[in-house]
This record gives C-alpha cells, structure tokens and sequence, in this order.
C-alpha cells in the first residue's frame, strides 16, 4: 500500500444555497491507515464532510482529493473504488433483494470477475454470520447493519466512512460491528472517518478527531487530548465521555484517567 494522504481537504467551503453555507474554508488531511472521528452538534456539517469525501458532493470552493485524485474531475463510479461509505441507516444503503447480491454489487460495478466475486462473498458471510439467500428486509436491525457493512468494504477500499455507524444497535451487535472494523484499521490498514455523537465510542475507537462547529474546524487532536479540552468541546456542543469529565472535576491525581480501569486504579491508589 503507497504511503501519504488518502484524503485532503484544501479551503473546502460548500454550500446548498449561495447564502446559508455549510462549509467554510476548511482544511485537513487523512494519512492512510488512521482510525479518525469526526465530532460535533447536529448541523455541524459532519454528514456534508462525509459526501464530499467520496464525490456525493462537490465543493463550492476549493479541492476535495480522495487517493489523490480531485472528486470534482472524477466521476463518482471511479472514487468508489477508493471509498467504502456505511451509511446511518442501512435501509438507505440496502438496494438488492439478497444478502449474497448486496456484497457483490459494488465489485460487480467496478468490473470485478465473477469467480473473485464468489470468494470475496463467502469470506464476507462467514466473517459477518450471514446467510446468502436472506432477503435483507425480513433481517433485525443489526443483521442489515451488518449487511451493509459487508457491502461496503467487499471490494477493499482504502477509505472506510462510516455515518454514526452504532445507531439502533444493541451494546453486543455494537461491540461487534465496531472490533471488525478496528480489525479492518489494524490489519488491512484501512483508513477509517466515523461520525459519531457518541463519544464513549470515540474514546474507545478513535485515535484522532476533528471538532467541527458550524461549518468549521475547531480541533484536532489526538484522542484522549481531546476529550479533556471542556472549553472546546462545550463551544461545539459536545458533551465529554463521563469518566474524562469525572476526572476533570477531581483534579490533581487523575490527569490521566479516561476510562473505568483508569479511574479504579487512580482511587485505590489514592487509597492506599
């Protein structure tokens, strides 16, 4: 796998309508194999950043460049072999009627040969437990989720979105979900962008994350530095993770606590 960017955002400013914009001069970058969150207040412009990314949408001004290429030049067909996207809600995502055509669609469109195909949908069924005549409709909401998952990284992209991936599942079909794709991250070096509210899952997952309040960049940081920034996080309407906002309040001693381990550990050795 080439080293460098996988995405880069130049003065990226986007707007519906010339008046209302959602984006301002906005710049960051992607190095491959990152796991980054994207955080901040609804209407914070997360989900535009996500479909710009992989050419659902084009900038007003200045360049989005996905594995180097300008998605404003290239059509969206050929960024998505770059680009996997797993939307919130996977009825939104879910266009074929069984779970064996949902995984081939996207390597059937980029000129993928059947017999490949077959091998990459077993691999996909038995890693996600699924059964290739489901029609994914009658499945549970995790089932689908995991559906369209399978989909959306069948043809190995580089870049992995995901739209608050978590919503609607329950905390095993969650864990589940979420340690597949830090095996993608870890493993295969993907790259992956999540949008996310939940910011116990950030803390979790993310080793990076970007702050975005009304349309601009406010922070970006590692992880564990960034949920301990009050001030920040309380301009983007963002609540922290509990356990780095208790640690926040006790002060002195617990300046490196972030999860419930951490915190255990700092208390009993006050203790002591």
């Amino acid at each position: 796998m080439s080293t460098g960017n996988i995405l880069d955002f130049q003065h990226v400013s986007f707007a519906y309508h010339a008046d209302r914009p959602i984006l301002t001069d906005l710049s960051f970058t992607l190095q491959r194999g990152e796991f980054v969150a994207l955080i901040g207040s609804n209407g914070a412009g997360k989900s535009t950043i996500s479909r710009l990314c992989n050419g659902l949408l084009k900038p007003t001004l200045g360049t989005v460049l996905l594995d180097g290429r300008d998605t404003s030049k290239v059509p969206v067909s050929k960024l998505a072999s770059s680009c996997g996207f797993l939307f919130q809600n996977p009825d939104r995502q879910i266009c074929e009627n069984s779970v064996y055509e949902e995984i081939a669609f996207s390597m059937r469109a980029q000129g993928w040969k059947e017999e490949d195909i077959a091998v990459r949908v077993e691999e996909e069924l038995n890693r996600f437990d699924l059964k290739a005549d489901w029609y994914p409709f009658e499945r549970s909401r995790g089932e689908r989720q995991r559906i369209a998952l399978a989909g959306a990284i069948a043809a190995e992209p580089e870049l992995l979105i995901l739209d608050e991936p978590t919503t609607g599942l329950d905390y095993l079909e969650c864990i589940r979900i979420m340690d597949y794709v830090t095996y993608l991250n870890r493993e295969k070096q993907i790259t992956v962008l999540m949008v996310s509210h939940d910011m116990e899952l950030v803390l979790a997952y993310a080793k990076r994350v970007l702050v975005l309040c009304d349309g601009n960049l406010l922070g970006d940081g590692e992880t564990r530095e960034m949920m301990k920034q009050e001030s920040l996080l309380k301009k983007a309407r963002v609540l922290p993770p509990q356990i780095p906002e208790l640690a926040l309040r006790l002060g002195e001693g617990f300046e490196d606590v972030y999860t419930v381990d951490e915190m255990a550990e700092a208390v009993l050795g006050g203790a002591r």
